[in-house]
């Protein structure tokens, strides 16, 4: 990758973890808990996301490595589940609220490359259609990986919405 879509790449890579996070905090701050805006996290500053072993130790370590595989994450947003109006519901919400982003968002990356090369502002080979497949491809990876439902991942604050009774309590324990 040339200079210009390794930086296109990392900027694409912040704003997605980072407005991840952040809507996880948004959802859970519209249904009743204000527990992130309170610790300022309510917030796409990747500042206040970032976690210093899963931000910057572990993908620099995997850089450095050359394993060609890099990954990492975000420090997760509070959340206080006592403090939802409808704690069940609105848990399996904030839950889907990261992954739901990140659809979202490989949704609008791929508008914006369809317009751009019928438009015929990027090619086949161009930085611009890199940056912006990467970040296709990022987004989507995001969504299914934190859909995975095995706590702490998102898709263990959904699952727990279909559980009930001794299966519910069971699965609470793998958490």
């Amino acid at each position: 990758m040339n200079p210009v879509t390794v930086i296109g790449v990392t900027g694409l890579a912040i704003v997605s973890i980072t407005s991840h996070e952040a809507a996880h905090g948004f959802v859970a701050d519209r249904l009743g808990d204000p527990t992130a805006r309170e610790r300022g996290r309510l917030t796409l500053n990747p500042i206040p996301h970032i976690d210093l072993f899963f931000t910057i130790l572990l993908p620099l370590f995997l850089i450095l490595s050359g394993s060609g595989f890099i990954f990492g994450g975000a420090k997760p947003v509070p959340v206080d589940v006592s403090r939802l109006r409808h704690p069940r519901r609105d848990w399996a919400l904030v839950g889907a609220a990261g992954p739901g982003l990140n659809v979202l968002m490989a949704i609008g990356l791929t508008a914006i490359l369809s317009a751009a090369t019928f438009m015929g502002v990027a090619d086949t080979s161009s930085s611009l259609t890199e940056i912006l497949a990467v970040g296709i491809f990022l987004n989507a990876l995001l969504a299914v990986f934190n859909l995975i439902p095995i706590p702490p991942l998102d898709g263990s604050r959904v699952v727990q919405y279909f559980l009930s009774g001794e299966a519910l309590t069971l699965y609470r324990r793998l958490e």
